[in-house]
């Protein structure tokens, strides 16, 4: 596994194998927060889920550059914005990680924590630059075409009844409960369709969105353009559609985006986001959710449950796995503890 063939060696093409060289990755980070699951320390968490993945992605035979990572380097000790990761050997490849998304959702033992990263091509994944946050609509592949953030909200609704075949009271639109979105809920509202409130967690919740798991129909909100690249990765596995537009905190951050040259009024789409043609992804989940398994522990084994996609081919596999709690602890000094 993660051979690179001698073609491969003079190019920039990922290996066919990465795909479950990164579920290995994924299920390390999860078997470690999940340690720390209900007991309110959401740091602890974090940190553990990133040791964890930070332990492995040095054994995946790739030549990995951080975009969208924990932070900068002054503020992140590893898995930072910039840093290199893998074995150095070829592919180059963009790496998106959220070690735990979902800290609260862990600290709290509450629903659809996961460990998830994403990898394509180097130079294809969109560096947001000082924007933290970005408005995002999601939707399956059935109503891609008919999503705009220009349009009014219950327009956009109505476009996805019609397009599903259902009235517009059957549509579920998944949101961050959020203050900012108050205008956004009322004309939901106000449109006659439904909402499925969630605290945190939207890479999670986009992936409902394209699904269909869980009823729902459509992301829509502002969150964190992290989680929307990463997201972005997802869906072109997926198939379906995330429109993205960049979304200022306060006029600094504005003037800071501008001086870079970014577009705020730019509507990005999944291309834009993840430009790449190979888009690999994986997710464990931490807590159990509409959309895997969290870990469990029985007799001395841990089992999780992950998903692993590749854009190229279209495959999504959803693997289980079980897991000798005694050994990790000894190939990993204790980590998993």
């Amino acid at each position: 596994m993660g051979v690179i063939s001698h073609d491969q060696r003079s190019g920039a093409k990922p290996d066919r194998n990465l795909a479950l060289e990164l579920v290995r990755v994924t299920e390390a980070a999860a078997l470690a927060a999940a340690r720390w699951v209900g007991r309110g320390e959401k740091e602890s968490a974090d940190g553990a889920a990133v040791d964890a993945m930070r332990l492995l992605l040095d054994t995946v035979p790739m030549d990995g550059l951080v975009v969208i990572g924990e932070g900068e380097k002054d503020e992140a000790p590893m898995l930072f914005n910039g840093e290199s990761i893998g074995d150095g050997s070829p592919p180059q490849v963009d790496i998106a990680v959220d070690p735990l998304e979902g800290t609260t959702l862990t600290a709290r033992g509450m629903p659809s924590a996961l460990a998830v990263i994403a990898l394509s091509e180097r130079g294809t994944m969109f560096d947001p630059g000082p924007c933290v946050y970005m408005e995002k609509i999601a939707g399956g592949p059935e109503v891609a075409d008919v999503l705009s953030l220009d349009d009014p909200l219950p327009d956009v609704i109505a476009r996805v009844a019609e397009r599903k075949g259902k009235p517009v009271g059957d549509v579920t639109i998944i949101i961050l409960d959020r203050p900012r979105h108050e205008q956004g809920v009322a004309a939901i509202r106000e449109a006659g369709a439904r909402i499925r409130f969630i605290s945190d967690g939207d890479v999670s919740a986009a992936l409902f969105a394209v699904t269909g798991e869980g009823g729902v129909d459509l992301l829509w909100g502002v969150g964190g353009t992290p989680e929307g690249v990463i997201s972005a990765a997802a869906i072109k596995c997926l198939g379906g559609q995330l429109l993205a537009k960049l979304w200022p905190r306060d006029d600094d951050e504005r003037q800071a985006a501008l001086d870079a040259g970014y577009d705020l009024e730019r509507t990005l789409d999944v291309d834009a986001l993840v430009a790449g043609e190979d888009v690999f992804f994986a997710a464990t989940g931490v807590t159990d959710g509409d959309l895997l398994e969290g870990v469990r522990y029985r007799g001395g084994k841990a089992s999780t449950e992950s998903l692993v996609m590749r854009s190229r081919s279209g495959t999504v596999r959803t693997v289980s796995a079980r897991h000798d709690q005694a050994k990790l602890r000894e190939v990993t000094g204790g980590l998993y503890d």
